[in-house]
């Protein structure tokens, strides 16, 4: 990005505000975002990133961006990089989003799985972004809907994302009347019950499904490996080299005929294109022999 004599430090700032707010400032929340979550900021994003984290600068009583910018780069930075990260990054989700993925899971991938469940096989799905836990509930009703003892075999759904509030949500599986609209009226009779402010999961979704949080280009501690990984929406935040390495990451943690199911705008590319073929539309399996 170029820096222009009015965008530089000590000049006006790159948006207009209560806070001076420059390019470099900028460009050292891309680097921060981009080093700690995989996210890309593109150079059209400063007023969106100054509209979010001067609510951040406000609660924290700084007087500039490049206050901020030193306390999220200092030792005592952890907890403010987990806010500002959570503050750029969009959590959009909803019940059944893309239901064509859950119509596959559940007429293609769970029959063959039905049989080994309950032969006392371990079956294993991953939501690797489930942001408040929608996705990997739907995950979870669909698996009921074709194993309805699931709960009671070794049956697991591990649901994981870089943000700590949305795993707290999910856990608490309170959801308001307009999240829970997608869901068809008879499963949520089945596998919702009313609460204050809205309805929560039934118990058995709650045993099928541990969330836990988890950074997409950080450490996988996972040692098992698992029959489907839903990773959607989440990589088109992410420069191409990353997303090649997240895809190609995904392969041996898929057992032999596994399913990864990505997003509608997303597509696998890069050398996992050697791993992967498509089964579906925006739905991958290991080539044949992997």
């Amino acid at each position: 990005m170029s820096t222009s004599p009015d965008t530089r430090r000590g000049g006006s700032g790159l948006v207009e505000g209560e806070f001076l707010f420059t390019t470099d400032d900028f460009n050292k929340i891309a680097q921060i975002l981009h080093s700690h979550a995989g996210i890309a900021l593109a150079e059209g994003k400063a007023a969106l990133v100054y509209s979010r984290l001067a609510k951040r600068l406000r609660s924290l009583g700084l007087r500039s961006f490049r206050d901020y910018c030193a306390l999220v780069e200092g030792s005592q930075g952890v907890d403010e990089r987990q806010a500002m990260m959570a503050a750029l990054t969009t959590n959009v989700t909803r019940y059944f989003r893309e239901p064509h993925h859950f119509d596959h899971l559940r007429d293609v991938v769970m029959p063959k799985l039905v049989d080994k469940a309950r032969k006392g096989g371990r079956i294993r799905l991953w939501s690797a972004a489930c942001s408040n836990g929608q996705e990997p509930y739907s995950m979870a009703i669909t698996v009921l809907a074709a194993l309805p003892e699931a709960a009671n075999l070794d049956v697991k759904i591990l649901a994981t994302d870089i943000d700590p509030n949305m795993v707290a949500e999910g856990k608490a599986g309170i959801y308001r009347e307009d999240a829970v609209a997608p869901v068809p009226l008879e499963l949520r009779r089945k596998w919702f019950k009313k609460a204050a402010g809205g309805w929560e999961v039934a118990d058995e979704l709650r045993r099928l499904v541990s969330f836990r949080e988890l950074n997409l280009i950080g450490d996988w501690p996972m040692r098992g490996k698992f029959d489907a990984i839903f990773c959607r929406n989440v990589v088109i935040y992410f420069d191409e080299p990353t997303q090649e390495r997240i895809w190609t990451r995904f392969a041996p943690m898929l057992e032999p005929g596994g399913t990864l199911y990505i997003g509608h705008s997303e597509r696998v590319t890069g050398p996992a294109t050697k791993i992967f073929e498509t089964t579906g539309l925006t739905t991958y399996s290991l080539r044949a022999g992997r």
